[in-house]
């Protein structure tokens, strides 16, 4: 599957200028929610769905306790999770306190795994045609992730 993107206006620059280019967005397709990712990890490691909720939902909740601790975790290939903030800046060391933190975030940091298949994915550039919709730029061109011969899920 490739990853999508539709070109957009963007302003730059924090002068007076605010210069206009050309960018590429990333167009998310879809959304897969909790239970149908449970789900589809039960058909690939032929675990319990309730096990692999159970699980996921004790990962969630020991990630949030290390995290609030300050400590980063590590989940092998998968990757790294790390507290972080953005800061105001100040002119001197006095006047940093809490209340120049704008905001606190969760830093994820993939694992080679997910590196790997970064390095190897392919781009599509979508169109927005006049109804609105996303369509591939060259509709003819196949989709690795549909096999030949393979119907579509009507679900999906």
């Amino acid at each position: 599957m490739a990853l999508r993107y539709v070109i957009k206006k963007r302003s730059f620059g924090f002068d007076k200028t605010k210069a206009e280019k050309y960018v590429a967005q990333n167009v998310i397709t879809n959304t897969v929610e909790f239970r149908d990712l449970c789900e589809e990890i039960t058909k690939v490691g032929m675990v319990p769905s309730g096990a692999v909720k159970f699980v996921l939902d004790a990962l969630i909740d020991t990630l949030n306790l290390n995290l609030r601790k300050g400590i980063s975790v590590q989940l092998g290939d998968f990757g790294c999770f790390r507290p972080g903030m953005n800061c105001e800046s100040q002119e001197t060391e006095k006047d940093v306190d809490s209340d120049t933190i704008r905001r606190v975030k969760i830093i994820f940091t993939p694992g080679y795994k997910f590196k790997d298949m970064l390095s190897k994915v392919s781009v599509l550039k979508m169109v927005v045609s006049d109804d609105g919709a996303n369509k591939p730029e060259n509709p003819d061109t196949p989709n690795p992730d549909e096999g030949e011969g393979e119907t579509p899920d009507p679900a999906a």
